[in-house]
């Protein structure tokens, strides 16, 4: 077996018979005399369960569990002879998994061993299973960025770090030219192609502290932190330029390019969500007016913040 067992006990006796009883059964096991000592073989090995005795020499056998189990990914049994000393609950409570009274069985040891270890293992699905979960909640399926509800929480997050720092905070919205028109033409795959390739084009000139949406159909947005208008300019034109030299293949021997138009203002203090993304939106309406495949900015602040008629989350409409 590939998991790691710690036995902890300061009876050389029985700590050898326990490292040879778990080496016979499968397992890897190695040994401390102490509190010390484990902590120590902890560091440079990666353990997975821990076999302690309550009565040690320093640290006693319930502070090495609350040290295990608060600071490391450790499960622990705690052994004891002292049943009328020292409670299951107060075990519990310390953070171990199991207590077993002494005088045991080694048959008794390892079954327990196992319950915990299988235990472990579910735990470590759940969590596995939860977070794909959780991803998927963010995420858009066809483009793998994250979707719309995601970017709302986002926006409003760094619209509340810009606030009480006062760092600078752009936005971006993009959306392909003439999509329709590629979709009737060759299919609505071969457009799927297009969204994720573009996707892929998006994350790739992007920061790591920079962040991009899929905000519905070919529409997408990205959220610039710390990012003046200017140095937005230069991330959107990298992205634009990238589309640009793209080159798909919607049909045999037929080359395609895409383009997109591209929105881009930066945010003012105390504004709505709502009065920023709408600018940001009237921006690209203007790069699709001026002819498409361009950046358009907007960086007039609002006569008045406080008296947005709709504070509400807008819906960006759709500009082909």
């Amino acid at each position: 077996m590939d998991e790691l067992v710690l036995i902890v006990d300061d009876d050389a006796g029985i700590k050898n018979l326990m490292h040879e009883f778990l080496t016979r059964s499968g397992f890897n096991s190695i040994t401390a005399s102490s509190a010390e000592e484990a902590i120590e073989l902890i560091k440079s090995n990666h353990v997975n369960v821990a076999i302690t005795d309550i009565l040690l020499p320093g640290k006693d056998g319930l502070q090495l569990t609350d040290i295990m189990t608060q600071n490391h990914d450790i499960d622990v049994i705690v052994m004891t002879g002292y049943s009328g000393e020292y409670s299951y609950e107060e075990a519990i409570n310390k953070g171990a998994s199991d207590l077993i009274f002494k005088p045991f069985r080694f048959e008794e040891l390892l079954l327990r061993l196992k319950k915990v270890l299988k235990n472990r293992q579910l735990v470590k699905d759940r969590a596995r299973v939860l977070g794909k979960l959780e991803k998927l909640a963010i995420t858009d399926g066809l483009t793998k960025l994250y979707n719309l509800r995601h970017f709302y929480n986002q926006l409003e997050v760094e619209i509340g770090r810009c606030s009480r720092y006062g760092h600078s905070l752009a936005l971006l919205l993009l959306d392909i030219d003439n999509f329709k028109v590629y979709n009737d033409t060759y299919g609505h795959l071969e457009g799927d192609k297009v969204l994720i390739r573009l996707s892929q084009i998006i994350k790739s000139c992007l920061r790591t502290m920079d962040s991009a949406y899929r905000y519905g159909g070919e529409e997408f947005t990205v959220i610039l932190p710390e990012t003046k208008g200017e140095e937005a300019k230069n991330v959107a034109n990298r992205i634009r330029t990238a589309v640009e030299s793209e080159r798909f293949f919607p049909e045999p021997d037929k080359v395609v390019t895409i383009t997109i138009s591209i929105g881009l203002t930066e945010y003012f203090e105390n504004e709505q969500l709502s009065t920023f993304i709408k600018r940001a939106d009237q921006a690209m309406y203007n790069s699709k007016a001026k002819g498409r495949n361009r950046i358009s900015s907007l960086f007039i602040e609002p006569a008045s913040n406080q008296n947005d008629p709709n504070p509400d989350k807008p819906e960006i409409t759709s500009h082909k």
